[in-house]
């Protein structure tokens, strides 16, 4: 494996430790495990993944044990129900104080999963506009009130959420104009979702705030769609992700879209490693970064 440095910030998210055969698991052992792994493939940071049994400070030190560090987490809520906003707001400043006591002050946001759209995902099964707008209006107040509190958040668009194809994308992005909603794109929902990634990131660079590092195998998508396959059976069965690089996604064009001098973090995810294990899915990607001439460059350089 090359040993070239990487200059930009870069990190890994353990989801495929967390999604493991035994459905969705996040506690200390399995977070240890994941870092004892992803530590000696050559990771240094790691999205905040925090267990409810554990406190910043507590997950602070296991990083810590395992030389690594945190990097932006992720923050979802039922933004498509005016009435649980209020509640939204509240818990996204506890997740915004768990950030800085990380020593982080950026992170993603999404609006949750809709059981219509986990069904029948990446094709805006069930499109509302007026919801779009109520997603919008949430997204907007939970973003002010982390703001306040010192953190800023990207809205991050998800396959089987309201905030799925493209034009709820923009419409969100739109209506937040001059909000305190910054851009998270993941590379990998926009693309399943039919848009091209390169291009929604180019209109709307100057609010790109991180960026999740993911990639498509197009020909399980289409197979997936085909079959009409829900949200589960796409991802762990059909494996609609890749490791970046592998797939479907031109990272040269997302790369060449982001502003000049642009200093967020990549994150990488791949939900479901297409390789046979989450270590050598997970090598393969840190492998991705340290070929890419972007991302040895240090930011404002040239790659």
């Amino acid at each position: 494996m090359s040993d070239k440095t990487l200059e930009r910030r870069t990190a890994i998210n353990p989801l495929p430790w967390i999604l493991g055969e035994g459905g969705y698991r996040l506690d200390r052992a399995v977070l240890k495990e994941a870092m004892t792994a992803l530590s000696e493939v050559g990771f240094t940071h790691l999205t905040i993944e925090l267990p409810p049994e554990m406190t910043p400070k507590e997950y602070g030190a296991l990083l810590a044990e395992h030389s690594m560090a945190a990097a932006p987490g992720y923050f979802s809520a039922p933004f498509h129900d005016r009435d649980r906003h209020g509640e939204a707001v509240e818990a996204i400043k506890r997740h915004a104080r768990a950030h800085l006591e990380l020593g982080v002050d950026t992170a993603f946001i999404a609006t949750d999963l809709l059981m219509d759209r986990i069904a029948h995902p990446a094709v805006g099964t069930g499109h509302d506009a007026d919801r779009t707008l109520v997603v919008a209006d949430g997204l907007a107040a939970a973003a002010e009130a982390a703001a306040a509190e010192g953190v800023r958040y990207g809205l991050h668009p998800h396959v089987g959420s309201a905030v799925e194809v493209e034009p709820e994308v923009r419409a969100v992005l739109d209506a937040t104009a001059g909000s305190a909603l910054w851009f998270g794109p993941d590379t990998g929902h926009l693309r399943w979702a039919g848009a091209v990634p390169e291009k929604v990131i180019a209109d709307y660079a100057d609010r790109v705030l991180n960026v999740h590092l993911k990639d498509v195998d197009a020909a399980a998508a289409d197979a997936a769609r085909e079959r009409d396959e829900d949200y589960m059976t796409a991802t762990g069965g059909s494996k609609v992700w890749i490791e970046p690089g592998r797939g479907a996604i031109d990272f040269d064009a997302v790369l060449a879209a982001l502003p000049e001098g642009f200093d967020g973090w990549f994150v990488i995810e791949v939900d479901v490693p297409n390789l046979p294990t989450a270590t050598e899915s997970s090598a393969a990607s840190l492998e991705f970064l340290r070929q890419h001439p972007y991302f040895t460059t240090p930011a404002g350089g040239d790659a």
